[in-house]
C-alpha cells in the first residue's frame, strides 16, 4: 500500500513544476517583450534539458542494472528481452500520446505562432494544447519518484529522496520557464495584465502534478512494469522536443542570422551540459 504522504511529496514536486512556468512571464514585468534571440536560446536550453534527462536519467535508469556510465566510460551487461521490450512499448507509448495530442492541434487548425493575431478562441487552443503536452512531464516527474522512501536516495525534510526525482523535478521545472515565455507572448499582445500571465502560465501545467501523483501510483503498485514507466516518460518529451520545441525555436528565430540556428544549437548544448551529471550519479 501507497502511503498517503508518499502522494502529497509528489504532488508538491509537480505542483513545483508547475509554478516555475510562471516564471516565464516575469521579464514581462521589466520589458515589453523578450527578444526573438533570447526566446530561442531559451527553446534550445529546453530542449537539451529534456533530451539528457530522457536519456541519462529515464533510459539509463529503466536499465540502471545493466548499464552502467561512469567517468572510467560506459560497460552493458546482457539486457533481458523483456526489459528492453517493456523499455521499447513504454517509449512507443508515449511518442502516440504526444502525436494524438499533436493530431488534434492540427485539426483545431490552430498555428501557435500566430501569437501577434491570436483571438480569445486561438488563445484558448494555445492554453488547451500546452495544457495537453504538460501531462507527461508530469508523468516523467512522477516515474522518476518510483523509489521514494527507499534506500539509495538522499535526505529531504526527513524523506529518502531518490536522486533521479531531484534532477527530473530540476529539469522539468527549468523547461518549463520558455514554455512560460511562450504562452505569455500571445496574452501580452492582447494587453493581459502582468500578474495575469503569471496565472495562465501556472494554469496552463497545473495537469503536471496530476500527472505526477498518477504515475508515481502506476510505477509503485507495479513495479514490474517501472522500465515501460520510464520508457513512456522519455519517449513523450523526447518526441515533444522533436516536434515542437526545435521546430518552434527554428520559427521564432527565422529573421535572426542564420535563422537561428547558432542560438538554437547553443541553447541545446548548454541544456545538454547542465543535465550531464545525470549521466555519472
Amino acid at each position: 500500500m501507497v502511503e498517503l504522504w508518499s502522494f502529497a511529496f509528489v504532488f508538491m514536486a509537480g505542483l513545483i513544476t508547475a509554478l516555475a512556468t510562471g516564471l516565464g512571464a516575469i521579464p514581462f514585468f521589466f520589458v515589453a517583450e523578450v527578444s526573438d534571440r533570447w526566446n530561442v536560446t531559451l527553446w534550445g536550453i529546453a530542449s537539451g534539458i529534456m533530451l539528457s534527462a530522457s536519456v541519462f536519467g529515464l533510459v539509463l535508469e529503466a536499465l540502471g542494472t545493466y548499464i552502467q556510465v561512469s567517468l572510467g566510460g560506459v560497460s552493458v551487461s546482457p539486457i533481458p528481452q523483456r526489459q528492453l521490450l517493456l523499455l521499447g512499448v513504454g517509449l512507443l507509448s508515449g511518442v502516440v500520446l504526444v502525436y494524438v495530442a499533436h493530431d488534434l492541434i492540427e485539426a483545431a487548425d490552430v498555428d501557435p505562432r500566430e501569437y501577434a493575431e491570436a483571438d480569445f478562441k486561438k488563445l484558448v487552443l494555445i492554453l488547451g494544447v500546452l495544457t495537453i503536452h504538460s501531462f507527461p512531464e508530469g508523468v516523467a516527474v512522477g516515474v522518476s519518484f518510483a523509489d521514494l522512501g527507499l534506500a539509495g536516495g538522499t535526505q529531504i525534510f526527513g524523506f529518502v529522496v531518490p536522486l533521479l526525482a531531484i534532477f527530473m523535478t530540476i529539469a522539468i521545472s527549468i523547461h518549463n520557464v520558455p514554455e512560460g515565455v511562450a504562452i505569455s507572448i500571445p496574452l501580452r499582445s492582447m494587453g493581459v495584465a502582468n500578474w495575469k500571465l503569471v496565472w495562465w502560465s501556472v494554469f496552463s501545467s497545473l495537469p503536471q502534478p496530476i500527472g505526477a501523483v498518477l504515475a508515481f501510483y502506476f510505477v509503485r503498485v507495479a513495479r514490474e512494469f517501472l522500465p515501460a514507466g520510464f520508457g513512456f516518460a522519455a519517449g513523450a518529451m523526447i518526441y515533444l522536443v522533436l516536434t515542437e520545441f526545435i521546430p518552434e525555436a527554428l520559427a521564432v528565430g527565422k529573421g535572426l542570422p542564420g535563422d537561428g540556428r547558432r542560438e538554437l544549437l547553443g541553447g541545446v548544448a548548454a541544456g545538454v551540459l547542465a543535465m550531464i551529471p545525470l549521466a555519472f550519479v
